[in-house]
């Protein structure tokens, strides 16, 4: 497994978009330990969260998107007609946010094997992506 340091960014970044923030702010939530997550860069541009979300169904979890801020919501009702001696897997709601960083967005979800994947894709507007300036002389 490969881990990324970040902290060099915050000693010369000027105006750096937050998407070191992403793995902050995650980490960061009051819930960290649940649902357990990755987040993964797959390419330049393009990213991806994976959470463990055994036992939950699609109907179960919700995902919403606005103003750079994404929402993971997973809804369990109790069980009152099982009597557990002892139990161990949590079966329990849960809320968990990521800051995206400026220009990212959701491409789409999946739910497979337990896993909730979420994709997301940066794309830079032409008029903020940098350019060469011609010196004259």
């Amino acid at each position: 497994m490969r881990s990324i340091d970040f902290s060099p960014l915050y000693r010369s970044a000027i105006g750096f978009d937050r998407l070191a923030n992403l793995i902050e702010s995650a980490a960061s939530n009051g819930n960290a330990g649940y649902p357990p997550y990755n987040i993964e860069q797959l390419g330049d541009n393009d990213y991806r969260i994976s959470m463990a979300v055994a036992g939950f169904t699609q109907e179960e979890l919700e995902l919403s998107f606005q103003e750079n801020l994404l929402t993971v919501k997973g809804y369990k009702q109790a069980d009152t007609e099982r009597n557990y001696l002892y139990q161990g897997i949590a079966e329990r709601g849960f809320e968990r946010r990521f800051q995206l960083a400026d220009y990212v967005r959701v491409k789409g979800a999946d739910l497979k094997n337990g896993l909730l994947h979420i994709e997301l894709v940066r794309e830079v507007p032409e008029a903020m992506k940098p350019r060469k300036i011609e010196i004259n002389g």
